[in-house]
């Protein structure tokens, strides 16, 4: 069995984001591109409909190293994303997280982050994460 958080543990996120949430994030972040916003605009474009943006999707990295895997004290000290395949509102989304590599005098670790469709089972956003946690990377 694999101790809670160490080499090759995973954690998974279930979630979905509402077209609020979309109207709250171009609101806070002032990114009020009408791919997001603007359902006849999308209808130009190849979605055909609005998308979340790319960067809403990945906060469910930050929510979920942050509170939950390794969770309260986790201090980001980088991400990579890339962004694949668009999201929508009203969608149902997995987050996977791996422990790729730990570095336990630097109580830091490396976390692979996927994002999945979960009817087409495709990666959305896959990303890397270094974290440090003084208490849980060990």
């Amino acid at each position: 069995m694999i101790p809670e958080f160490a080499l090759n543990a995973v954690h998974q996120y279930a979630f979905r984001f509402s077209q609020a949430e979309v109207v709250d994030f171009a609101r806070v972040t002032g990114d009020n591109n009408p791919l997001h916003l603007d359902a006849d605009f999308a209808a130009t474009t190849p979605f055909k409909r609005p998308i979340i943006h790319g960067m809403l999707g990945a906060s469910v990295f930050t929510k979920v190293l942050g509170t939950e895997f390794p969770g309260y004290g986790s201090v980001y000290l980088s991400q990579t994303l890339e962004f694949l395949r668009p999201m929508f509102v009203d969608t149902d989304y997995e987050a996977t997280f791996t422990v790729q590599a730990i570095d336990a005098a630097k109580h830091t670790a490396q976390i692979l982050g996927e994002i999945r469709d979960v009817q087409t089972k495709k990666v959305t956003i896959r990303g890397i994460a270094t974290l440090m946690h003084r208490e849980k990377i060990l």
